[in-house]
């Protein structure tokens, strides 16, 4: 047996003083043959519960209501298991704890040791990476199953991928009759498919991670062939769906797991045939002493009751859980619903329609995420001051019959799938569309406290999960969290998308700090809902700062509170929000929205958040590091092209626009085109509504922003005008394809090379000047102060301003009058 030194055994004693008596110790260096006294702890948390369980079962005269952890790490070969057997009583709950002034982590990880720099040639390597690569043998202990995540000195490692830095190209098309993806040839001339390559793929408001069967290479395409199930899958499943848009782009995509690109420091790559990890290490990496852990476990920790004898009264306290991995891409592909559910069946219905929803066009069918710590039938659990940290899928998960429990005061950092989960989503083969109201009510998952966590760097492996996703549930408390730096929707409360009843009532999401929200894909908010939820509240949270996402389908399809099909009995009031962009999609009844936006109380911002006791979390906050633009509400600009000699009526278009409560519009004509420039909460859906108004008008909306001058950026000292006139021309760029990449360049780059342009704009009181394009044609708003005439203004930007003749001399070459203009016209004004 291993015995402790002198000077821990003191330690040790004088922090069993503190606590009261009858406890198991725990400790790496101790053993499982010992007695779990101070001074023969046990090796393993799995054998103190069961000496604590044995110790219960046997009703000694002391019974035995706490574990204490020592610090250091605790690298498991199971997970660690609570059962009914384990629970303790209101009185004398069991207590799995840190010991006082300890950090213990359980970790579902593998260390990796021994690397050595390669020498030599390395076949396959990037000449970029020879001579910088360090390879090591991946114990056999791994198991078979390819590992997906790196972790070097506590830092992600990113798998070999084609793109660089945070890049990615955009998909030629999808073909659906061959179940293929075209991509561009360039760079994968040379590629061989390997064993493990992947085809990463951004589409809406999911991704999906597809294994990679064949590359058929033709001409300057090449054709991606996938594995089975994901291919079908992947192939019939109509939402979310690769995106094709010559207005916005088409899908981004790159290639992953070859060792052929691995190419930048940071990057890793490994050989299962010959069990070999090679990793490109970052500056100051020391491979000689360098602490790298890949995953092995699944779920590091996991309470597991019946819904007859669910697991009781359990307080689990000061713990990291760390290192546990999400296997299943790597052998059937990850093809996400929505927040991460996987679909395991999903088609398009033809014809539309199912008995619950006459209306349905889908169907899918959804598995869950494996998750760290995994919780099922269990009552007055508690997760309080817990690390949750460097996690492939979820976090921490009340899956089924969790009910009066709460989670407090955690952190959960660098999470790859949702921090936070709980409820049903169907994952037992439910299909997701249909109420959930089980016969037995032990399944629901109700009751439970959500208070004062910190979420950030969540859904870091799959892009499409939030920061807390509760499914039907009921009573659920959300309360003073704060969520940041997540790729998509910070809190998404419900599932179904139905206004049938349900299970759902009575949730409360309220003093909750969302922001930097969005950082990869949008049809997303700070606060989403889902289906009929009577008696719910979503009151006094501060939701701010959604990220510019560089591959969005839709750039403006982002909003701060958003209620989706079905949202039902719901109460929206205090929120502060920079600004009212909210959307309301086919909300069922009884909803009620008060006083939401920029105008409430600032003591909302000030009061959302932690609270003041578990500041001290927010040091860990990442947002910080992440280098990307902010979204701010901006005015949309639609157009409507009458495709007849009729006329569109304006007048019915005012009141439609009044209807949807479009604020600030300004709607301007020229001879068969009329324009709607306003604040929009969905321009896109605005477009289909406009569509079925005028059916034989052509509607385009217009978000692919050019070039942007705003006065308060670029004029120091200059003041704002209170009240503005938009002044709105169009033309088209040139049919050259090469000449139309010039002009985008010009304007890249137009605030370093042209600085004189910002200047005349400034001396001519322009507030706002934007060009947005739709395919070849451009809008152009001026925003001017009002009052005031353009024609009064416009000669004051070429006032002693010569570059800016030299600049309109250039760009006349690149624009051309678009169909209906006279002979040489090229800018036509709406008026």
């Amino acid at each position: 047996m291993k015995r402790l030194d002198a000077a821990l055994i003191t330690i040790f004693l004088l922090v069993a003083s503190l606590y009261s008596k009858g406890q198991v110790y725990v400790a790496p260096i101790g053993n499982d043959t010992g007695d779990g006294s101070v001074t023969a702890p046990k090796a393993t948390l799995n054998a103190a519960i069961r000496q604590v369980r044995e110790e219960r079962r046997l009703k000694k005269e002391k019974t035995v209501g706490k574990i204490l952890l020592r610090g250091g790490t605790y690298y498991l070969d199971e997970p660690v298991y609570l059962r009914p057997e384990d629970s303790g009583t209101p009185s004398d709950p069991l207590i799995i704890a840190a010991a006082p002034g300890q950090t213990p982590v359980l970790s579902g990880g593998i260390l990796i040791e021994n690397w050595k720099r390669s020498t030599g040639p390395v076949k396959d390597l990037p000449q970029a990476a020879q001579g910088k690569v360090w390879v090591a043998d991946v114990p056999a202990t791994a198991g078979a199953i390819p590992f997906r995540q790196l972790w070097v000195n506590g830092k992600k490692a990113i798998k070999a991928k084609s793109a660089p830095g945070n890049s990615m190209q955009r998909i030629l098309n999808w073909d659906k009759k061959t179940a293929t993806a075209i991509i561009p040839l360039h760079p994968f001339e040379h590629l061989e498919v390997t064993d493990g390559l992947e085809f990463f793929i951004h589409q809406w408001w999911e991704v999906a991670s597809l294994r990679i069967r064949k590359l058929e290479k033709a001409g300057d395409s090449c054709r991606v062939y996938l594995y089975e199930p994901e291919s079908r899958i992947q192939n019939e499943h109509p939402w979310p769906a690769p995106w094709l848009s010559k207005e916005t782009g088409n899908s981004a995509y790159y290639l992953s797991n070859s060792l052929s690109f691995l190419d930048e420091p940071g990057e890793w790559y490994y050989n299962t045939a010959t069990r070999k990890l090679y990793y490109y290490p970052r500056a100051q990496e020391d491979m000689t002493t360098a602490e790298a852990v890949v995953p092995f476990l699944e779920n590091i920790f996991v309470v597991e009751g019946t819904p007859g004898h669910p697991v009781e009264n359990v307080v689990v306290k000061g713990i990291r859980f760390e290192h546990s991995a999400w296997n299943r891409p790597s052998l059937q592909g990850h093809v996400p619903h929505q927040a991460g559910l996987y679909m395991t069946d999903a088609y398009k219905l033809k014809p539309a329609g199912t008995p619950e929803k006459p209306s349905l066009d889908n169907q899918a069918w959804v598995g869950r995420p494996e998750a760290a710590v995994a919780v099922s039938f269990a009552k007055n659990i508690r997760f309080d001051d817990n690390r949750f940290e460097h996690l492939a899928a979820t976090g921490l998960d009340f899956k089924k019959g969790v009910q009066s429990s709460a989670i407090t005061g955690n952190l959960f950092k660098d999470i790859g799938g949702t921090a936070i989960q709980g409820g049903y989503f169907g994952d037992d083969g439910e299909e997701i569309h249909k109420p959930y109201n089980p016969a037995d009510q032990r399944v629901v998952c109700e009751n439970i406290t959500i208070i004062n966590n910190l979420i950030t760097d969540a859904g870091n492996e799959d892009w499409g999960c939030v920061g807390i996703g509760m499914g039907f549930s009921r009573n659920i408390m959300i309360e003073h969290n704060e969520i940041e730096n997540v790729p998509y929707s910070g809190i998404s409360m419900g599932w179904g998308w139905t206004p049938a009843k349900n299970i759902m009532e009575q949730n409360r999401i309220r003093f909750n700090k969302v922001h930097h929200y969005g950082r990869t894909n949008y049809d997303c908010a700070g606060i989403y809902t889902l289906s009929a939820q009577p008696g719910t509240i979503i009151e006094e949270n501060y939701i701010d700062s959604i990220y510019k996402a560089p591959y969005a389908h839709l750039p403006n399809h982002w909003f701060y509170l958003y209620t989706d099909e079905g949202s039902s009995g719901i109460n929206v009031r205090n929120n502060w929000t920079p600004a009212q962009k909210y959307l309301q999609n086919n909300n069922g009844p009884d909803n009620h929205w008060d006083n939401n936006g920029p105008q409430v109380a600032a003591t909302v911002k000030t009061n959302a958040g932690l609270e003041s006791n578990y500041r001290a979390l927010l040091k860990e906050k990442t947002s910080g590091s992440v280098h990307q633009d902010i979204n701010k509400q901006r005015k949309e600009l639609i157009e409507l092209v009458s495709n007849s000699k009729k006329t569109i009526d304006v007048k019915k278009l005012e009141a439609f626009l009044k209807g949807k409560k479009v604020q600030q519009e300004t709607i301007s004509k020229w001879n068969n085109h009329v324009v709607v420039y306003g604040f929009v909460a969905d321009a896109n859906g605005l477009r289909g509504q406009l569509q079925k108004l005028f059916p034989d008008v052509t509607v385009k909306v217009y978000q692919d922003l050019v070039y942007e001058f705003d006065r308060l950026e670029r004029c120091p000292d200059a003041g704002i005008a209170k009240d503005w006139t938009d002044i709105i021309m169009t033309a088209n760029l040139v049919a050259d394809p090469k000449k139309q990449q010039e002009y985008l360049d010009y304007h890249a780059t137009q605030f370093e090379k042209w600085p004189e342009l910002s200047r005349g704009f400034c001396n001519a009181d322009f507030q706002q000047l934007r060009v947005l394009k739709n395919g070849r044609q451009l809008m152009l708003v001026i925003s001017i102060p009002k009052g005031k005439m353009l024609d009064e203004l416009n000669p004051k930007t070429t006032e002693n301003n010569p570059r800016m003749n030299e600049w309109n001399k250039i760009m006349s070459g690149y624009q051309e009058g678009i169909k209906g203009t006279k002979k040489g016209e090229t800018w036509v004004l709406f008026r």
